[in-house]
């Protein structure tokens, strides 16, 4: 080989080592490159979880790798949300955050771990229908027959929660202030439960997520009442929605986001929010969503921000008002 053409191989080196160099980083690195834990804070069988594996599962799909689902339950999700919190923020752990979570247990008490610092918001990604339900052959009918039998007959009926600061209680205190009706409040363990004992007539109602209650209510073990979110779901679209039939401070918005570790860089988070979104359009996930009684959410990390600011106003009002405190 001839010293000519040595020196043109050594400038054509250094001139693609020099291009590569210049290629930003994220274009020289893949996005992640081992599995994805996707913690859930709540237990197999729920809504959560359900919502958890459908994203995951489409997830896996996208990005090449495969992302786990983690349940890590108790302590109304500070387990799951503090391991998260203590994860590397390097993209390969990620928490299905509920609105409980992000908006209300950490101004109900103390948490070990700062919700603003700790944790990235990335993405919102679902809602769930609220509705009220009730034992098939109790004397609750209608969403008023509930308010004027608090009124008339205080705390002689009975509403199933699954604890202090849950959404399902929540609803049962706003629906209380917003009525005058007194209803006396059973705390449960899980969803689970409280279902068997609105079936089996030892408690009256419950307010809560619509996907829990649709094999009962196809069986016929509940009565669907009303909504208590904004607008009705497909599934029963001639159910009534409390909120247009005048009580219209009656929305209740429970969602389930995700969030990473602080400190997730802008680039990781950006990332993550346009392929959680890409996820949410794939035409199997559209259809699980409908099929359980779950809205679509998405949009921007600022999206979501601006949600869990303006539910930690709404329910910190409640919180306080009725003075809402851990068990």
């Amino acid at each position: 080989m001839t010293a000519s053409r040595i020196r043109r191989l050594g400038l054509a080196a250094l001139a693609i080592a020099g291009l590569g160099a210049a290629l930003p980083a994220a274009a020289q690195q893949p996005f992640l490159n081992r599995e994805v834990r996707f913690l859930n804070a709540f237990a197999p069988g729920g809504t959560s979880d359900l919502l958890g594996r459908i994203l995951a599962e489409q997830l896996s799909q996208q990005i090449g790798q495969r992302v786990v689902v983690e349940n890590r339950t108790g302590a109304a999700g500070v387990i799951a949300t503090q391991e998260a919190a203590r994860a590397a923020p390097d993209g390969h752990t990620i928490l299905l955050a509920s609105m409980g979570i992000m908006a209300i247990t950490p101004q109900m008490q103390q948490v070990p771990y700062n919700v603003d610092t700790d944790l990235t918001p990335i993405v919102n990604a679902a809602s769930v229908y609220n509705i009220l339900v009730a034992n098939p052959n109790g004397e609750i009918r209608t969403w008023q027959d509930l308010a004027r039998i608090g009124k008339e007959r205080p705390r002689s009926l009975r509403c199933a929660t699954v604890g202090p600061g849950s959404s399902q209680q929540l609803s049962c205190v706003l629906f209380m202030s917003l009525t005058g009706a007194q209803i006396e409040q059973v705390p449960y363990r899980g969803g689970a439960p409280a279902i068997l004992d609105i079936v089996a007539g030892r408690v009256d109602v419950m307010f809560g997520n619509m996907p829990e209650y649709m094999a009962q209510i196809r069986g016929g073990g509940l009565r669907a009442v009303a909504y208590g979110a904004s607008e009705a779901s497909p599934l029963m679209p001639d159910l009534p929605v409390i909120s247009r039939q005048g009580l219209p401070q009656f929305v209740i918005h429970n969602w389930f986001g995700i969030v990473g570790p602080g400190r997730m860089s802008p680039e990781l988070t950006a990332r993550w929010n346009e392929e959680i979104n890409k996820a949410m359009q794939a035409p199997d996930v559209q259809r699980r969503f409908v099929e359980n009684g779950l809205q679509r959410l998405g949009g921007t990390q600022q999206d979501f921000v601006r949600q869990i600011m303006a539910d930690r106003a709404t329910w910190g009002e409640v919180i306080r008002a009725h003075n809402i405190r851990p068990e």
